[in-house]
């Protein structure tokens, strides 16, 4: 870095006397001051401060390239922060760091928490069905909030979760001479006048949050039985693998559960489905997930919907196939991906043992029964048989 325009500081949260030397001249020297209405006003940044625009945007930093300019953030700016919106804009060489505790550290410090035993969370503007993929039994999680009235929201969804018995501690104004800690349970929450910048610790009970493992049950999900059921969902998740980062086609979708499960593991999916039924009962799976940022819906024909796509890791087709859609998958998809195709038709289970000739791979048969009545007794009650072809390209 030889001479960097941009600095991002990280901000305490009572005033700019307690910033070190580097921070407080990096801020004399700058043109601009971008930042919250609250830093500003700590700099004493007068005709230079920039307010950040609601909504949310860094164009006019990106505006002011080549002078000297000044982000402040709380904490951490690279840690939930606008450190992290801004330097996917420039290159390495165009901003130096200067960061302060987060309040994350401060949080757990005044808890006594390890850092590296619990989740930490920016919910300002994220939903807090995203936490529904993390709650655990004992877990420890905090979560940095909008404002004030959001720790009773949270309390209230984390009530409906069967989370009650959580312990709250709500954290406000952190650092500073203002500093609050009150403790509460989400189904007792009553604390009021609550001032941010506010985070909340939670520390949770047994018997919460959804299995790790694949293969959720099937109520689980919105839909019309149209659906991947549990233990076939369980064997095609194995097959196609999950890791954090890559993206999947859900070719068929369905319920969007293969989806659903694939982006809880940590990827990134698109599910393509025709039926716009369907296409209802898969966005209402996302949200209920809290999986917007990670799952998208795309509705119409899957050859046309296809096209100019992210490239995926790995493609599911759970409904749909045929021989044309393979040969138009062969020819777009990169060399490496994943591919799993399960079919319960005897035309689809032709095509795919066809394919698993041609192509190799592996081929499953899967036949599962379950107990059922029968008169005053049980008896099992087969399924279809699912023929489940998996081969990578």
């Amino acid at each position: 870095m030889d001479n960097p325009w941009l600095t991002i500081i990280g901000m305490p949260d009572d005033s700019a006397s307690a910033l070190p030397p580097a921070s407080r001249d990096a801020i004399a020297q700058a043109e601009l001051i971008f930042g919250g209405l609250r830093h500003l006003e700590l700099v004493d940044a007068g005709g230079r401060g920039q307010p950040w625009p609601i909504p949310f945007s860094v164009d006019s930093v990106l505006a002011a390239r080549g002078k000297p300019c000044v982000v402040l953030a709380s904490g951490d700016p690279f840690w939930f922060g606008a450190g992290g919106s801004l330097s996917v804009h420039l290159s390495r060489g165009e901003w130096t760091v200067l960061p302060a505790p987060s309040t994350f550290q401060l949080v757990a410090g005044h808890l006594g928490w390890r850092m590296e035993t619990l989740t930490c969370h920016g919910l300002h503007a994220a939903p807090f069905e995203q936490l529904r993929g993390v709650l655990s039994p004992q877990g420890q999680m905090i979560c940095l909030l909008r404002d004030g009235d959001a720790p009773a929201a949270l309390a209230k969804w984390l009530t409906e979760q069967g989370a009650g018995a959580a312990t709250l501690h709500v954290c406000e104004r952190m650092g500073g001479a203002n500093q609050r800690i009150r403790e509460t349970t989400a189904t007792g929450f009553d604390l009021d006048a609550i001032a941010a910048p506010v985070a909340v610790a939670i520390a949770l009970s047994a018997n919460v949050g959804l299995p790790r493992a694949s293969g959720l049950p099937d109520d689980s999900f919105a839909h019309d039985g149209q659906i991947t059921k549990r233990p076939v969902r369980a064997l095609t998740l194995s097959a196609l693998a999950p890791r954090p980062g890559e993206t999947l086609w859900d070719i068929g979708a369905g319920s969007g559960s293969i989806s659903v499960e694939w982006c809880l593991a940590g990827g990134r999916a698109t599910a393509f489905e025709l039926r716009p039924e369907r296409v209802k009962n898969i966005a209402r799976n996302i949200r209920d997930f809290g999986l917007a940022h990670r799952m998208t819906v795309v509705e119409g024909t899957s050859s046309q919907t296809i096209e100019n796509q992210t490239p995926p890791d790995a493609v599911f087709i759970g409904g749909g196939g045929t021989a044309a859609l393979f040969e138009q998958l062969f020819a777009i998809l990169p060399k490496g991906t994943r591919l799993v195709a399960n079919g319960v038709t005897l035309e689809t289970e032709t095509l795919l043992a066809t394919l698993h000739a041609e192509k190799g791979g592996s081929l499953l048969r899967i036949e599962l029964a379950q107990a059922r009545p029968l008169g005053g007794m049980r008896g099992w009650q087969p399924a279809r048989p699912v023929v489940q072809w998996s081969v990578t390209l």
